[in-house]
């Protein structure tokens, strides 16, 4: 679905979830723009408790000049709107949004889907805001936004505060908006000094003397009170400066679900990964390396788990998360030829580009994959391949003429990739040029000569390769750890969709 799918109607109510945040107000704005820019009537309006009362809110739709109206249906006086309803950052029929019924109804939003009766739907939980989902669908109509004042400090703060202040971000198109999106730094920061109240800094105080450490693992669980999810960061934050506290979860009750917010502050965890293993079937998670945050949706948490209290499951999922997965240092571990059978790769066109090819050697560049950043600076014997499934990993010149043959031959996603739900960027750290990766790439393909060791995970694997000693490669039950012949300390993951249309066992 697409901006211009919802257009044929002239008539265009845009509904925020109740007691909206930033992120409602934001992408409601940003929709509310395109659709008064196309001639249509359009009006964006909430419910909920009471009208907005938040400072930051408040303040937000003051000095932004949002156009939108709280209304309150009332089971004698149900609420009824002509041509199209759209509710954005909530989904029509949720329990976070109170019910009012047009002629048609359209969802736009990037929480866990919980309605799927709905055709006009657009829901991509992966994102890290609403804002950036609503940036995306601007972008792709090439829509002006000079047109609409203040609208780029609006999508902005949107995923600022959907985000922890960018903390948890996890996505790259989340990041890609960050970047690209034209805002106003001095009102960011004025919304920003105005979000706690005394009430707020009192949830925090209390908040950190409630909490259970695990001695083992170096973590801790706490639990606060109802309150703004940035306040989550707070906590979270100070927990991760007591000296054997090496990662915590801090995480509350909103309306309609809960808020988590994850911080880790060694390598072995990855505070995002850890974030969307807590939320995994139940609402979304994600973001940085050191911070991370989620949310659980409340219906589908009971429909999973019924009555179960949710710190209990909370307290259960760390202590499972820290005992499944086995720790793979590259340099000191060495496979073993005898539990594993030799594979070739098999002879499919995949993407390379030569990295000083298209910036100088010294340069610093930022590879922008649907997996994280990827930081590296150029080298000449430096080349970047772009697998199957639109992944991207480093090679060096020897490696990679060992490996592959090239074939002159322009890349092409649609010909090389199975699937790609993001299409990889290169940026130049020094001038801030963005690149995208498969403008630029050749083709190449398997020669066949070099066979790795491989084996079926039967456990999770957090593996720290030879090229990258701070950050690891996530194995899960049934992907596969290999090993180059020629370097039994070259170790891997590979995941097992990208495995077994990739390799071949060698008789």
């Amino acid at each position: 679905m697409n901006l211009t799918d919802l257009e044929g109607y002239d008539s265009i109510t845009i509904q925020c979830h109740d007691n909206p945040d930033a992120d409602a107000i934001a992408s409601g704005f940003g929709l509310l723009c395109y659709f008064l820019n196309k001639g249509k009537k359009a009006r964006l309006v909430y419910s909920g408790r009471g009208p907005v009362s938040k400072s930051n809110l408040l303040l937000m739709i003051e000095k932004l000049d949002i156009p939108i109206t709280y209304i309150k249906p009332t089971p004698n006086q149900p609420y009824r709107v002509d041509g199209l309803l759209i509710t954005v950052d909530c989904q029509y029929g949720a329990g976070n949004v109170t019910g009012i019924t047009g002629e048609k109804v359209a969802i736009i939003d990037h929480h866990q889907v919980e309605i799927d009766n709905v055709e006009n739907s657009l829901i991509l939980p992966s994102l890290g805001s609403c804002s950036t989902l609503v940036w995306k669908l601007l972008k792709e109509q090439e829509f002006d936004f000079n047109k609409a004042p203040g609208l780029g400090t609006a999508l902005y703060y949107g995923l600022f505060t959907d985000t922890n202040q960018m903390s948890e971000i996890r996505h790259p198109l989340d990041m890609d908006m960050r970047e690209d999106v034209v805002y106003d730094n001095a009102l960011i920061l004025l919304f920003s000094n105005c979000n706690l109240s005394l009430k707020e800094l009192e949830i925090a105080g209390v908040a950190m003397t409630k909490y259970t450490f695990h001695d083992t693992h170096k973590y801790a669980v706490i639990m606060a009170q109802p309150c703004d999810p940035n306040i989550l960061g707070v906590i979270s934050d100070f927990f991760l400066q007591v000296d054997v506290i090496q990662s915590c979860m801090v995480f509350n009750e909103t309306g309609d679900g809960y808020k988590i917010s994850v911080r880790s502050c060694v390598r072995e965890v990855n505070a995002g990964e850890l974030a969307a293993y807590l939320t995994k079937g139940i609402g979304s998670g994600g973001g940085h390396y050191s911070k991370a945050g989620g949310y659980v949706s409340r219906s589908l948490y009971e429909k999973q788990y019924g009555e179960l209290p949710i710190s209990d499951y909370f307290y259960r999922r760390m202590e499972e998360y820290f005992e499944f997965f086995r720790l793979i240092y590259a340099d000191s571990y060495e496979a073993d030829p005898a539990e594993m059978k030799v594979y070739t790769k098999k002879n499919l066109p995949i993407g390379y580009i030569k990295a000083d090819e298209l910036v100088p050697v010294g340069t610093p560049i930022t590879i922008r994959t649907l997996e994280g950043d990827m930081d590296l600076v150029v080298e000449d014997d430096l080349y970047i391949i772009i697998g199957i499934k639109g992944e991207v990993y480093p090679n060096r010149r020897e490696k990679f003429e060992r490996s592959y043959r090239t074939t002159g031959e322009a890349y092409r996603l649609e010909d090389c990739a199975v699937s790609a739900d993001y299409i990889p960027t290169i940026k130049n750290r020094e001038n801030g040029q963005n690149m995208l990766i498969t403008a630029y790439a050749k083709v190449c393909i398997p020669t066949g000569k070099v066979s790795i060791y491989a084996k079926e995970l039967d456990c999770g694997v957090k593996v720290f390769t030879s090229w990258d000693k701070e950050k690891y490669m996530l194995g899960k039950p049934g992907d596969y750890l290999a090993a180059r012949l020629d370097d039994l300390h070259d170790v891997y993951v590979i995941e097992r969709d990208i495995f077994f249309k990739s390799y071949e066992e060698k008789v």
